[in-house]
């Protein structure tokens, strides 16, 4: 090949390159900042407005926000292309393996880890424009909010406690061991439940309900 035909061919290299950027940002403009901006925000409100607020754990954020914006993009790009079944079920298959990886997350966390994958699928695939991806956040947003609020049903807390008294632990006593748990817990209970009972050391685990 002479000087000739490789400047030609750079310029044609060169041409094809400017194309395909220009087409790729056409593709990823506007739309793609929209979809991404309300996923974005609606993650932001759920996460910070209603489950910090109410669990005070930053911790799983980077967790939180990171599976988020991953199943967005992933699910955005799979989107342009059509799928296999194969494809499909290890697409499936990746999302089911993330219980069996996450034994030590509460099944609160659990439930809003799956809340912002579920964020990220819809905001990725809805056929709808800016308002009805809008209205779908708002859904999820007032939805969260209700539920973690005293408005729909008064929500019970739960703590566990490993208990001296062994002798209350009787059902004839459990009225006494409710009393005993309120003094010196200083709290509201509710209900008991008598978990793991230790006879050696004379000590027993106790979940106590409490507002």
């Amino acid at each position: 090949i002479n000087n000739c035909e490789q400047m030609e061919l750079m310029q044609v290299v060169a041409e094809a390159t400017k194309n395909n950027g220009l087409e790729l940002f056409e593709r990823l403009n506007w739309k793609f900042a929209i979809r991404l901006g309300i996923d974005l925000l609606t993650t932001l409100i759920v996460i910070r407005g209603i489950y910090y607020r109410h669990y005070r754990r930053t911790d799983l954020f980077l967790t939180f926000f990171a599976f988020n914006v991953t199943i967005f993009l992933i699910t955005y790009l799979l989107n342009k292309v059509e799928m296999t079944m194969g494809a499909a079920f290890g697409l499936f298959a990746v999302f089911s393996m993330l219980r069996y990886r996450t034994e030590n997350i509460s099944a609160k966390d659990m439930t809003y880890i799956f809340i912002v994958i579920a964020l990220g699928l819809v905001m990725a695939i809805s056929k709808g424009g800016w308002d009805e991806l809008g209205l779908i956040g708002l859904i999820v947003v007032v939805l969260m909010a209700l539920l973690e609020s005293d408005w729909l049903i008064r929500r019970e807390q739960t703590q566990e406690v490993l208990y001296d008294r062994i002798e209350l632990i009787q059902p004839n006593r459990r009225a006494e061991l409710l009393a005993d748990l309120k003094e010196r817990t200083g709290l509201d209970i509710i209900r008991i439940e008598i978990g793991h009972i230790d006879l050696l050391k004379d000590a027993a685990r106790i979940i106590i309900f409490h507002y």
